[in-house]
């Protein structure tokens, strides 16, 4: 039944959306880089140690210290360079990412609260 009035419209924000496709854009493109370095760390290294052994087996044949071949301590570096690399992808995120994430967040908790009253901002 229609009394002639127009159907009502939802209420227009106050405020736009806090959140914007950018703001995921940069965290995912920090989050990218965080991996990459990570990475490239462990595997670089890894990979190194491979190719001196398959094209030079003769580098890592000589001794070091008392007979201890260099083969043998690139091997066991393998170890501490994982540590490292580890360290340095908590790192990153601690310093580039998790911020990032957290005020997406916090923008995301905004805007749900937002909507959460008609789309007019709570005072």
């Amino acid at each position: 039944m229609s009394h002639g009035f127009p159907p009502a419209r939802p209420p227009v924000p106050e405020h736009p959306p806090l959140g914007h496709h950018s703001d995921l854009r940069v965290l995912r493109t920090a989050y990218r880089r965080q991996r990459r370095v990570a990475t490239f760390a462990a595997l670089g290294y890894f990979t190194l140690f491979l190719a001196l052994s398959a094209f030079a087996p003769s580098a890592l044949a000589g001794a070091v210290v008392d007979g201890v071949p260099v083969g043998l301590l690139l091997a066991l570096a393998q170890l501490p360079v994982t540590w490292l690399a580890i360290g340095l992808y908590e790192s990153t995120a601690r310093r580039r990412v998790d911020p990032l994430a957290r005020l997406i967040r916090r923008q995301a908790e905004v805007d749900a609260r937002r909507a959460g009253h008609g789309g007019v901002a709570a005072r």
